[in-house]
């Protein structure tokens, strides 16, 4: 767990230490890469142990997978990627629909978020202003660090004794296969 904290400590210095002649897309790659520990971190942490942050985590992650997927499926030119886009859209908008149908029993309290956090926003912001020659790498490597949070936050979770945590793991194999699938991807280009 520190290893990843240490690896998002540096990603933030190397933000703060870019300068004005570097090109937004630059910025927006090391965005991306302290993206993934922050994410990793939290999940780790509250995500995995309390119902109050699994909700919310669970369901950002599912609306940014699936929006980050209608825009690689618009922008990709590549057959593989919109494979993987599509799968993931569908299997994330079934998670997502699981889980809101099981809240009023097993969470009445929790209301999932209805939009992204900030981090996830950034996320979307910098896949949407990724260069045609640079978007299925931008989407392939978001894809990796998201899907290894959410690995981390549901398998954390899956060990719960209740309805989410059910959730949690029988959505891990689904994960887990996006994840494989965008680093074949990844190996390829």
């Amino acid at each position: 767990m520190i290893r990843p904290l240490l690896a998002g400590v540096a990603c933030v210095a190397l933000l703060a230490g870019c300068n004005q002649e570097q090109s937004p897309e630059a910025v927006d790659k090391v965005q991306d890469a302290a993206a993934g520990p922050v994410g990793q971190t939290s999940a780790a942490t509250m995500g995995a142990n309390m119902v109050s942050a699994y909700v919310p985590n669970a369901a950002m992650g599912d609306m940014y997978e699936i929006q980050a997927a209608d825009i690689a499926l618009q922008r990709s030119q590549n057959a593989q990627v919109k494979e993987l886009a599509t799968m993931i859209k569908t299997d994330h908008t079934a998670a997502s629909n699981a889980m809101k149908g099981m809240l009023p029993q097993a969470a009445p309290n929790v209301t999932p978020p209805a939009d992204l956090d900030e981090r996830r926003q950034g996320l979307i912001d910098n896949l949407r202003s990724a260069s045609a020659e640079n978007f299925d790498r931008t989407y392939i490597d978001q894809q990796i660090a998201a899907h290894n949070e959410a690995l981390t936050l549901h398998r954390g979770f899956s060990n719960e004794d209740s309805p989410l945590a059910a959730h949690a793991r029988s959505v891990a194999p689904k994960i887990e296969a996006h994840l494989r699938q965008a680093e074949q991807l990844k190996a390829g280009m």
